[in-house]
C-alpha cells in the first residue's frame, strides 16, 4: 500500500511567522503552499518552492479566500466568475515561482472555506476544476474523499486525489465537522495516528457521533498551523512503516 503525506505550508507573511516549514518539509512528500491571498506572500512563495526543491517534495497550489484576518476559514459570497479567476491568479503566481525554480507543479488544493465550498456547492467545485484544468490538464486537484469537489475533478478529466484528515473528526455524511463545533480538532497524537491507519488500511473511519463510514484515503493532510504538526508527520511515518505502507507523492 502507498499513500502521499501533505502538509499545508508557506503560511507565514512579512514579520509573521507560522508553522515550523523548514522542520516539516523533510518529512512530507507534498507541500500545498499559501498563495497570498489567505497566507503567505511574495517572498515566503519563492523560499517554500526553494525549500520543497532541495528536500525533494512535490509543490502543490493552495489558493483561499482574500481574507487574512481569518485565515482563509471564513464563507465568501463570490460570483463563479470571481472564483474562477482567484483561483487562476494564485495558482499562476505559484506556478511562476516553481518554473523560475525548475519545479514541477504538481497539484492545485484549494484552502479552508473554498475547499469546503467545494466539497458541497457543485457549481463552485466545477469552477475550481475548470480553472485548474485550463492553466494544466496534467495537474492533480486534490480535495475531501468522496466529495463534489473529487466529481467534478474526474468529470473535467483531471487527476483526482481523495484526502484524508489526520488533526480533524467526521460527520456521518463524510464532511468533516465544523471548526465551529467542540471536539473538531484531534489534539491528540495517538487518537490522531489510530485515525491514520484505520483510514488508509481499512478504508473507513470513526465519525464524531461513532458511526463508522467509508473513505478513499490517496493523500493525508497535516495542518501545518496545527501546534501538533511536526509531532504528527513524525509519528504517521513512523506507524505507516510498521504496517507496510509506503509515502509516495502523488503519481509516484
Amino acid at each position: 500500500m502507498k499513500v502521499d503525506l501533505n502538509c499545508d505550508l508557506g503560511e507565514s507573511f512579512g514579520n509573521y511567522q507560522i508553522g515550523n516549514d523548514r522542520a516539516v518539509l523533510p518529512l512530507i512528500t507534498s507541500a500545498n503552499v499559501a498563495c497570498g491571498f489567505h497566507a503567505g506572500d511574495e517572498n515566503v512563495m519563492a523560499e517554500t518552492v526553494r525549500l520543497a526543491k532541495e528536500n525533494g517534495v512535490s509543490v502543490g497550489a493552495h489558493p483561499g479566500f482574500p481574507d487574512l484576518q481569518g485565515f482563509g476559514r471564513r464563507n465568501m459570497d463570490m460570483s463563479l466568475t470571481e472564483i474562477y479567476n482567484m483561483v487562476v491568479y494564485q495558482v499562476g503566481a505559484l506556478k511562476m515561482f516553481c518554473d523560475i525554480n525548475g519545479v514541477a507543479l504538481n497539484h492545485v488544493k484549494p484552502h479552508g472555506a473554498l475547499y469546503q465550498m467545494a466539497v458541497r456547492d457543485e457549481d463552485i467545485a466545477r469552477t475550481i476544476a475548470s480553472a485548474v484544468y485550463d492553466i494544466d490538464p496534467q495537474l492533480y486537484l486534490v480535495g475531501l474523499s468522496k466529495s463534489l469537489l473529487i466529481d467534478a475533478g474526474k468529470a473535467q478529466g483531471l487527476k483526482v486525489a481523495s484526502e484524508v484528515f489526520a488533526d480533524r473528526r467526521y460527520e456521518s455524511d463524510g464532511q468533516l465537522v465544523s471548526r465551529k463545533k467542540e471536539g473538531a480538532i484531534i489534539e491528540g497524537t495517538e487518537e490522531a495516528i489510530s485515525q491514520v491507519i484505520q483510514m488508509v488500511t481499512e478504508g473507513t473511519v470513526e465519525t464524531i457521533s461513532g458511526e463508522v463510514i467509508n473513505i478513499e484515503a490517496d493523500t493525508i493532510c497535516i495542518h501545518g498551523d496545527g501546534a501538533h504538526a511536526l509531532e504528527f508527520v513524525q509519528e504517521i511515518r513512523s506507524r505507516l512503516a510498521e504496517v507496510n505502507v509506503d509515502i509516495v507523492t502523488l503519481g509516484g
